[in-house]
């Protein structure tokens, strides 16, 4: 057996840069690095060392570099990914976010993170944490309960199982997810002789699970017996490249589809039976067939608690449950029929086994209804002396925005408005991250996505809350030339939470600035931006926003706009219930009042 003589970390970034997908190109796109003790002398040599086929990206923080990894990953449809590595101690730390991130978005991303020293000689080692009950603790093992992977590499021979799991697991669409390697220190310097073989070419194919054939009859059965049956359109069928396959099943029986905040754009906005955004970010139009359906067909969807408006929604008493999902895990919840398979295949082969079987569409009048309402909140303001709404934002924005525009969002107020307005034409040019509702997602996923598709326009929705929180990979997108736009949104808060606090019966406190122990503060966002590069200013109007958007359209560089929001008004229709404990007991009377509402609606949940 030839063999080649490498440090441990030579051989890890060598094996990933020889793992392919389908299309004959590398699975791992790049690695996003922070260097510190625990990595520059090893992967940072090795990453060097190979360089010109493993591209390495520099990051301003853990946390948004691996943003902009997952970013990437999800717009190309888990197609490809990209791998993040840090320094041991709070360099690893910042990374467990972004890792939760990726667990509940079930989207790949390999993470590095640097560890201890396998040998124990100089315990404790600079930024190593000492659990006093157990000598094999480190920081990394937070890691754990948020990787669908993990693994501690403590030799150098232990990268030859631990990589081809981490490439199972990355590329698996069951079991999509993060892993994590955390890497012994002096491992990465390490040498072994590896076989020749291990670094090989090797392409990764993405199964296509088929169904079970008890699991299918039954799921047949059951769509032959429904009468007003609804598709409840989710993640999977992107990542199951099946928007196609939905539409041309949904044309031939004639199903209505809603979408969750992961599905929206499987189906054009405008096509017939598209019936809008689904739960409780949702339209009317959508919530109105969800109540009514005897069997709601969830198609890739895990069924998260916005999307069924905490399981209030499907108010049928005869409603039954089949979810298609390439998960058993998720097609077993709330006491489906379980048809685990891969959203195309399921979808193909229901579609044939139904045959000519069609149903009675809904009412097209709903989504007129709907339609005609969301237009009327995204339009220009007659009033031009008020502080504009995030709903006319978003119209402005949609005004300006081409098909081939993505508009991407994560956390705060516009990802319920997105939902609920935003008319998404092709099949992903509707980025939100809503599984983690992660406030410091917008900016560095913004630059995932461009890197992902260069020719797509990136529009990043971000309110100044979020912005707050992490806006340093704005300079990373100036310095490597990605042009994305940000649309910044300040209502001098936490607008979204504050209204929710309001909602059940609670103060304004500690959310807008006015309301907390913060002087009011009034923060120069278009300066902050420009002083990293971007082209930034200030808009005082609707109109001035559209003018603005026409010429960053027309720009090379990022560019960055700055309005005033009102923190107060919402859509107002649509929307549905959603499950937020109030408490049984207070002095203050407008709590007691949304309690009795909230003991009310939950004796109606199904």
């Amino acid at each position: 057996m030839k063999t080649i003589r490498l440090t441990a970390a030579q051989a890890m970034v060598r094996y990933l840069a020889n793992q392919m997908n389908e299309d004959g190109v590398p699975y791992i796109a790049g690695m996003w690095a922070i260097f510190g003790h625990g990595n520059v002398a090893g992967l940072g040599e090795a990453l060097y060392g190979i360089r010109e086929e493993l591209p390495t990206y520099r990051g301003q923080n853990e946390q948004s570099m691996a943003h902009a990894a997952i970013a990437y990953a999800k717009q190309l449809g888990r197609r490809r990914a990209m791998a993040v590595t840090s320094s041991i101690g709070p360099g690893a730390l910042n990374m467990v976010t972004a890792a939760a991130l990726a667990h509940v978005n079930r989207l790949p991303v390999l993470f590095v993170p640097g560890d201890v020293f396998a040998n124990r000689g100089p315990d404790p080692v600079l930024q190593q944490i000492e659990d006093f009950g157990d000598g094999t603790m480190s920081a990394n093992d937070c890691f754990r309960p948020v990787s669908r992977y993990f693994d501690r590499i403590m030799r150098p021979e232990q990268l030859l199982t631990a990589l081809p799991r981490a490439m199972r697991t990355l590329t698996d669409p069951a079991d999509c997810g993060p892993v994590t390697l955390a890497f012994c220190q002096d491992v990465q310097a390490e040498a072994y002789d590896y076989p020749e073989s291990f670094f090989a070419s090797k392409t990764w194919r993405f199964r296509r699970p088929e169904p079970d054939v008890v699991e299918f009859e039954a799921a047949v059965a059951a769509l032959k017996a429904a009468k007003n049956p609804v598709i409840v359109a989710g993640g999977g069928v992107h990542f199951s490249g099946a928007t196609d396959t939905l539409k041309a099943f949904v044309e031939k029986h004639q199903i209505p589809v809603v979408e969750t905040q992961a599905g929206k754009s499987a189906l054009a906005w405008d096509h017939g039976l598209n019936f809008g955004p689904v739960g409780v970010t949702g339209a009317e139009s959508a919530n109105v067939v969800s109540e009514t359906a005897d069997l709601v067909i969830g198609v890739g969807t895990r069924f998260q608690d916005f999307t069924t408006g905490s399981w209030a929604l499907f108010k049928n008493p005869d409603r039954k449950i089949l979810a298609l999902n390439v998960q058993a895990y998720d097609s077993a919840k709330h006491d489906a029929i379980p048809l685990v398979a891969d959203a195309k295949i399921g979808l193909e082969k229901l579609s044939a086994a139904l045959g000519d079987h069609t149903y009675a569409a809904p009412d097209a009048g709903l989504k007129a209804s709907w339609f005609a309402k969301a237009d009327a909140v995204t339009a220009a303001p007659k009033d031009s002396n008020s502080l504009p709404t995030d709903m006319q934002v978003i119209g402005a924005v949609q005004r300006a925005s081409r098909d081939n525009t993505v508009v991407m969002c994560a956390a705060g107020t516009m990802p319920g408005e997105l939902h609920q307005l935003w008319k998404a034409k092709l099949p992903l040019s509707y980025h939100m991250e809503y599984g983690f509702s992660c406030m410091g997602y917008e900016i560095a996923g913004g630059l995932g996505i461009k890197m992902a598709e260069p020719d797509r326009d990136v529009i990043v929705m971000v309110g100044d809350g979020s912005y707050m929180m992490m806006n340093s990979e704005l300079a990373t997108a100036v310095g490597m030339g990605v042009k994305i736009t940000l649309v910044i949104t300040d209502n001098r808060g936490y607008g979204c939470i504050n209204r929710l606090q309001m909602g059940t019966g609670g103060a304004q406190f500690n959310n807008l600035y006015a309301h907390s122990n913060v002087s009011p503060i009034a923060i120069d966002f278009a300066a902050h931006a420009a002083s990293m590069g971007a082209r930034a200013h200030k808009v005082s109007s609707i109109a001035e926003l559209e003018t603005a958007l026409d010429a960053a359209r027309a720009a090379t560089e990022t560019t960055v706009i700055v309005i005033d929001t009102d923190p107060y008004p919402t859509t107002g229709a649509g929307g549905y219930w959603w499950d937020v404990a109030v408490p049984e007991v207070s002095a203050r009377a407008e709590v007691n009042q949304a309690r009795a509402a909230y003991a009310a609606a939950l004796k109606e949940r199904t």
